[in-house]
């Protein structure tokens, strides 16, 4: 329907045909139109006199009006074309839709009602086909009125009328409730509150239905626009400072006697074209806008692809990454089922062989048995000596060792994952790695630096001039016999305590800075020397650390990861020698006769069910099952002590206590395997235990606020416990040698505190007094 609209339109208004009637040249024109484009010519200027007499003249050689206010009007498709009074008199002039058509007669007088009858010598010339037609007698009425053209415009504006919008929405135009005549625009209620107020100037146009300005808009034609303070008065000049149309009268009183004013039809002109430069402007500019448009739908359509092929991509490289690990998890399963072959071919050699010899033995004995029962003395004698030797010889053939398995049940295969698992951590996009300078070496505060027993804390720093961000530091130490360095902490702090180390040695630690650009370069190497495991002397050295700093590092709020050990009795001493590479510290305790050593319960070789609390001294667990707890500091050498308090006893469970391994099973009762030397008690009795190997029943059990005390005396490699201070059985175990754990498993609701830095017993003094 809106295709037709143009066709439904007349050539010389451009609005919707009114009385259309039919031309011979069977074009249409509206009854109003065709009045004003009327020519009276005498006689002597008539199209057929003209074409008698040869004119060479053309109808059509008339002036146009100038090309770029056409071009604009036709371009805005908005112009004046009701009334020509302030218009120069020209021949002819364009329609809006492009044709030319013959000027209008001038206006009649407001008092007549009905036009004057034609003229005798009247032609027509069709504004689309320039055919020239001269009317007769009749006129007008002599032209046949086009009453289906009628009712087709009637149709199509009730069609339209049924839902007029809003011509200023910006998006979805919403349904319009007024039309202004003046600004003959429909307006929205939003829109008209914004667009036009009423208030002003807008305060005196008329708004009225959308319905009855569609009507208005049809049956009246377009007026010429008049001044807003002399109704009577068309607009005839424009001024310029005050940017509006004026008229006449507003000259001559004197509003705008002293302004700028210029004629209305060249400023017209003008204004039209500078619209319609700025309309080209930004047509360029929202062709771009298409055309950008385009290109971002495009853009979006490409990342989608390009996200689908780069998602394939990655699913691919990490696929890849499985796949490595799976072939190499195969080739490690290979190696565990070489090892399992290998044990089981060994047992089962070794039952086979132990068959074979437990067969013929038992037979021996049977012939043997049959032997002894021989009555005849002679015949007796006779076979006893060999039978005897056979005897002994087959008794030698079960000699030490053949009843050892020669094969262990454990398989002693340690996967090396770390390394592994750190580049997979570290696994990224290169693009996400910002690039900036590595950090530079830290520095080591002496200062700060102390051993402590077989602890080692230590404090760095970055360089002062140093602005390069750090994401955290890599401290590592030797084994304490100049070996490899090994990473003992990574993280942000600046200060770490390191537990666990031996009595008595000399440590070497140094530390580096890292971000995302990489690694620093180390720092220099410190030397440590660990605290003495038997008295030793005091030295006089250069100056002490103050118990200040002491307790000043003991205050401070580092993170869990550091092992903050309490005071201690005696005084600890440094000096300090310093060459271009090394640094080195010397530390020596004014102690007891044993080594005393402060530690607590480790909560990161603990299994997840034991309970912690009272900084790391106190541990519990609910679970019916043993849970094996460790404390963090680890002994090689010299005599130490410590006891446990029975908080919450029930009377049912058999906790244990002792030493064990690192890497002891944390999930069955200490003492089950071979990595744990343990007493478990209940509260009867207890009992010595290693790789579930049970001895030394002992009456005497523990009940709530009892003491176990666990004394580890590695100069002479022996383990010893005591129930309230009284030493309970035989020494529990010989031969101890190696790195050793203090060690608790726990179930039931059994809840112990841990008591570090005791002397040693007095059963164990005095014995040990004993020549």
């Amino acid at each position: 329907m809106e295709e037709m609209e143009e066709e439904l339109k007349c050539p010389v208004c451009g609005s919707f045909y009114r009385e259309p009637i039919i031309l011979p040249c069977s074009h249409n024109l509206c009854q109003a139109c065709a009045r004003n484009i009327l020519v009276q010519t005498p006689d002597s200027e008539s199209p057929q006199s003209r074409r008698a007499s040869g004119s060479a003249v053309s109808d059509y050689d008339y002036l146009d009006l100038d090309k770029m206010s056409l071009y604009s009007e036709a371009d805005s498709g908005y112009g004046s074309y009701g009334g020509f009074a302030s218009a120069p008199t020209t021949p002819c002039q364009k329609s809006p839709n492009g044709v030319r058509v013959f000027p209008p007669a001038a206006p009649p007088p407001p008092a007549a009602l009905a036009p004057p009858p034609p003229p005798r010598n009247a032609c027509l010339t069709c504004p689309q086909c320039h055919r020239s037609l001269v009317l007769d007698e009749r006129g007008l009425r002599g032209f046949p009125r086009n009453r289906l053209l009628e009712g087709v415009i009637d149709r199509y504006q009730q069609g339209r009328a049924a839902a007029l919008r809003c011509q200023l929405c910006e998006k979805a135009p919403k349904e319009a409730a007024v039309m202004c005549e003046q600004c003959d625009v429909f307006y929205c209620d939003p829109c008209r509150l914004r667009c036009h107020p009423p208030r002003g100037p807008l305060a005196k146009h008329r708004l009225v239905p959308p319905a009855q300005g569609r009507v208005s808009r049809r049956l009246s034609p377009r007026k010429i626009s008049t001044c807003t303070d002399h109704e009577l008065e068309n607009h005839s000049m424009y001024c310029v400072q005050c940017k509006s149309p004026v008229c006449y009268q507003c000259l001559e009183e004197g509003k705008h006697s002293s302004h700028e004013v210029k004629a209305l039809g060249a400023m017209w002109k003008l204004h039209k074209s500078q619209l319609s430069q700025a309309l080209n402007g930004l047509s360029d500019r929202a062709k771009e806008a298409k055309e950008f448009l385009v290109q971002l739908r495009n853009m979006v359509q490409q990342i989608q692809e390009n996200s689908v092929e780069f998602e394939a991509c990655l699913v691919a490289q990490c696929d890849a990454l499985i796949d490595a690990l799976n072939r190499r998890k195969a080739q490690l399963l290979s190696r565990v089922n070489k090892e399992h072959e290998h044990k089981l071919k060994v047992v089962r050699d070794q039952i086979s062989h132990c068959t074979v010899k437990l067969r013929q033995t038992t037979g021996l004995m049977e012939y043997c048995l049959e032997v002894i029962k021989e009555n005849d003395p002679s015949g007796f004698l006779q076979i006893s000596d060999a039978l005897i030797r056979r005897v002994h010889l087959t008794e030698d053939q079960w000699g030490k060792g053949t009843l050892t398995p020669r094969m262990t049940t454990d398989f002693d295969l340690n996967l090396d994952n770390a390394p592994l698992l750190q580049s997979i951590h570290q696994l990224d996009f290169v693009q996400m790695k910002v690039s900036s300078p590595v950090p530079a070496p830290p520095i080591l505060q002496l200062e700060e630096c102390c051993t402590h027993n077989n602890s080692a804390t230590l404090s760095w720093k970055q360089p002062p001039l140093s602005t390069v961000q750090v994401e955290g530091y890599i401290l590592e130490l030797d084994d304490g016999n100049g070996g490899q360095f090994r990473e003992v902490y990574v993280g942000k702090e600046t200060m770490c305590t390191v537990d666990g180390l031996h009595f008595n040695s000399t440590y070497s630690a140094r530390v580096k800075a890292f971000n995302k650009s990489g690694v620093s370069p180390y720092s220099k190497t410190l030397v440590l020397q660990t605290s003495e495991d038997t008295q030793s002397e005091e030295q006089t050295l250069p100056f002490p650390v103050p118990l200040e700093r002491s307790q000043l590092r003991r205050m401070s709020p580092f993170s869990s990861t550091l092992n903050l050990q309490p005071s201690f009795s005696g005084r600890s001493y440094f000096e300090l020698r310093s060459s271009a590479h090394q640094l080195s510290l010397h530390s020596s305790l004014q102690s007891l006769n044993s080594a005393v050593a402060w530690f607590s319960f480790d909560p990161s070789s603990a299994h997840a069910d034991i309970i912690f609390s009272n900084d790391n001294l106190t541990v519990t667990c609910n679970s019916y099952d043993d849970r094996v707890v460790l404390g963090k500091t680890g002994f090689s050498k010299g005599l130490h002590y410590w006891e446990l308090s029975i908080d919450r006893y029930d009377n049912h469970p058999d906790p244990a206590f002792g030493v064990a391994r690192i890497d002891v099973l944390k999930d069955a009762m200490l003492g089950k395997d071979d990595k744990a030397w343990a007493m478990y008690v209940d509260n009867n009795r207890s009992w010595f235990m290693h790789n579930n190997s049970h001895t030394n029943r002992t009456e005497g059990g523990i009940t709530k606020g009892a003491t176990v005390g666990v004394l580890l005396d590695l100069t002479r490699r022996t383990l010893t416990f005591s129930i309230n201070e009284d030493q309970q059985g035989p020494v529990a175990f010989e031969n101890l040698e190696g790195l050793f754990f203090p060690a608790v498993s726990l179930n039931r609701n059994v809840q112990v505190t841990l008591h570090t830095g005791l002397p040693v017993p007095e059963f164990y003094a005095s014995r040990s007094a004993m020549p």
